[in-house]
């Protein structure tokens, strides 16, 4: 399994592979991977002849130093799992000067309001990072398809406007949550979290359950009320931020209305430990 970590290496091993109607599934992971990350890797092996996974820990879309120092680094793992799934599966582990070459800082992206929405809300600059790195990675690899999962449902929906915006020809591909035995959203920072910690945070995952149970009907300020008392009566689980949106415009909705889409997302402290999640509330 090859594995490069400068970009003219790679694209000229890619256009050596590239014969006919080969096409290119592009997985980009900022590593620690988990099953998670291998079912998306499932998926492009599935639809494509040549995968290529990056495994590329992004500074510019942290807005918290230690997060971004914090943040799992395994790189050997990481390819060990991966000739798991398939011997040829191209691994691209830049550094960032490289990469960014010598300037790492974000571009700025009209990405309209879906961005200043939830995640955006708390996370400033996130999204311009998110676009940036994407950026730069599809320009390298060129991928036909590229592969992302909807636990992080907004970057997604930010993803496709990126391509919106840069006319790149890569279409993206959005794949279920992954998740463990417990119904916690697979996460490379979940790797961060004590057994017991680990087991508490199963309760996300459990609200969010009874939320899609109970949102055929209460209103989502009763859904958002019930949440907020849920998580006070947790001790090791602090809520940041509970929305009921519409998944096209992400916005937060004060009343259901007949033939729209909705989903329910959070966002939780675990001590130091951030998770997301998210799920469809329709059936």
């Amino acid at each position: 399994m090859p594995t490069f970590k400068d970009a003219t290496s790679l694209q000229a091993f890619l256009n050596s592979q590239r014969t006919g109607n080969n096409t290119v599934g592009f997985v980009p992971t900022m590593g620690a991977l988990h099953k998670g990350h291998l079912a998306l890797v499932t998926s492009a092996l599935s639809q494509n002849e040549i995968v290529v996974v990056s495994i590329f820990v992004n500074p510019t879309q942290f807005g918290n130093a230690g997060d971004l120092k914090n943040y799992p680094r395994t790189l050997s793992k990481d390819e060990t799992l991966l000739k798991t799934l398939h011997n040829d599966i191209i691994v691209f582990a830049p550094n960032a000067e490289d990469l960014y070459n010598g300037n790492i800082t974000s571009n700025s992206y009209n990405f309209g309001a879906i961005a200043n929405e939830m995640e955006g809300k708390y996370r400033q600059g996130h999204f311009n990072g998110v676009g940036t790195v994407l950026e730069l990675l599809f320009d390298i690899v060129k991928p036909d398809y590229a592969y992302f999962g909807e636990k992080d449902f907004q970057q997604l929906q930010i993803v496709r406007k990126l391509i919106s915006l840069t006319k790149q020809p890569v279409t993206i591909v959005g794949c279920p949550i992954y998740r463990e035995n417990s119904g916690l959203a697979m996460s490379s920072r979940n790797e961060r979290l004590s057994k017991e910690r680990r087991e508490a945070s199963a309760f996300i995952y459990k609200t969010l359950q009874k939320v899609k149970e109970d949102f055929k009907y209460k209103s989502a300020r009763q859904l958002n009320e019930w949440v907020k008392s849920e998580f006070d009566k947790q001790e090791a689980l602090e809520l940041e931020y509970f929305e009921i949106a519409n998944i096209d415009t992400l916005k937060t909705i004060k009343r259901k209305h007949k033939n729209n889409k909705y989903r329910a997302f959070i966002a939780v402290f675990v001590e130091d430990v951030r998770l997301i999640d998210n799920v469809s509330l329709n059936y």
